[in-house]
């Protein structure tokens, strides 16, 4: 046993499971390769302002959840909470808007970390895979964004999730909804703090989620009914061109999701199965966010999916996924001249493209076998002196436990064959 052990509230990735984890994000990204989406990565931690200037002051987030520190040079760093203030301070230090080609696709994948009480589905690290549009308001974009994660997620099997949308306005009307709220939530028995919170962003006292304010908040001012009538345009227009596409939605006054830098769209995927913590996934417009960290105007939309909510949706579903064999074939060595040409043709079949291992340790028959079976491989290639002075190696299938004499230089054609 290891003195050493994971941090608390976090966790190993570790064969076989981590394989489905591997399956997720590449059924999350290949719908974004499909449509233009450039792969980015940025660093693990970034400057502290970052975050608490586009994400919020008054969220959690910021608040309570990240990890900061400060380096022996004075710098004040905080470990990446999220990834779109990340991906668009990586896009505008590169000059991505400036290339003439707007808007400027990106997806990404990692890790990322946030002072939370470890619960199921709720880790102090974690994974996701998240796609940004940068530099273009249309509609369109927010539609195509919720349409490549609804594909993802049918991808992968999963059928018992739901899409929540909702508008949050923009600097036009907002204003006068945010006003109205203020009123409605002074009247209410609040604590301090969160009528602090109240004054900074109200709209973040509607995402609490502790049921002695949820009680209070019933009969509170909704957004929907504050829309001005271009915003309220642009969400119709969202609306119908996800319907058009067939997928289903529900229309939710009350979503605002938890970070300050939302505008206009906003939605979030959930799924029954898992508890309290039911969102798999969500985003949203953030047309401001480019300003609020010192760069220009550049209106943008993107989500984020959560790559081990996504692996619990698909546990609670029963879903289990088709995963390729990390090994074909396995070749059984006994003696030493064995060993020597085995190995070599296992590099071969590994250079032609055929996942396969060798029985090392110098086990002998029996125990190599067992190995074999561990495997999981299709095939194992089984050699002794006898079989190299005829000029040939056993090849087996496992799974119907055939075995057949094949010629050493033969090999490597007789493997295609039976994995044909």
């Amino acid at each position: 046993m290891s003195t050493f052990q994971a941090p608390k509230g976090t966790y190993d990735l570790i064969p076989p499971r981590s394989a489905t984890f591997l399956a997720v994000r590449d059924a999350i990204s290949t719908p974004l390769r499909n449509s233009g989406y450039g792969y980015i990565e940025t660093p693990g931690f970034e400057n502290v302002e970052l975050f608490s200037r586009g994400v919020g002051e008054s969220t959690d987030i910021v608040t309570k959840e990240m990890y900061t520190l400060t380096t022996k040079g004075n710098d004040h760093l905080a470990l990446r909470p999220e990834g779109t203030a990340s991906v668009l301070r990586a896009a505008l230090q590169a000059n991505l808007h400036k290339q003439g080609n707007l808007p400027v696709k990106l997806w990404y994948s990692g890790s990322y970390y946030r002072y939370e009480r470890q619960q199921a589905g709720r880790y102090r690290h974690f994974s996701q895979v998240g796609a940004e549009a940068i530099g273009s308001e249309d509609p369109a974009l927010d539609a195509e964004l919720i349409i490549l994660a609804d594909q993802a997620y049918r991808s992968l099997g999963l059928r018992n999730f739901r899409i929540l949308l909702n508008s949050l306005g923009d600097k036009e009307c907002r204003p006068v909804y945010r006003e109205a709220l203020q009123g409605f939530l002074r009247g209410l028995d609040l604590d301090e703090e969160t009528l602090r919170r109240a004054e900074i962003n109200p709209l973040r006292v509607l995402d609490d989620k502790r049921e002695s304010v949820q009680k209070q908040l019933v009969g509170a001012p909704l957004l929907v009914d504050y829309l001005c009538d271009a915003c309220k345009a642009y969400h119709e227009e969202v609306r119908a061109l996800i319907t058009a596409a067939g997928v289903e939605f529900e229309d939710d006054a009350k979503l605002v999701r938890g970070l300050d830098y939302y505008t206009r769209t906003t939605f979030e995927f959930v799924h029954g199965g898992l508890g309290s913590q039911s969102a798999v996934g969500g985003g949203g417009r953030y047309d401001g966010l480019s300003e609020m960290i010192g760069g220009p105007a550049l209106p943008s939309v993107g989500w984020a999916l959560g790559v081990d909510r996504t692996v619990l949706a698909l546990e609670a579903e029963g879903v289990e996924l088709d995963l390729p064999a990390v090994t074909s074939v396995f070749a059984v060595a006994i003696g030493e001249e064995a060993r020597r040409i085995l190995f070599g043709k296992v590099t071969e079949l590994r250079r032609e493209g055929i996942s396969a291992d060798f029985s090392f340790g110098g086990k002998g028959l029996k125990g190599a076998m067992k190995d074999a079976n561990r495997s999981g491989a299709r095939l194992a290639v089984v050699a002794g002196e006898r079989d190299l002075a005829d000029g040939v190696v056993q090849l087996k299938d496992m799974e119907s436990g055939e075995q057949q004499a094949v010629a050493v230089d033969a090999l490597l054609d007789a493997v295609r064959a039976k994995l044909a």
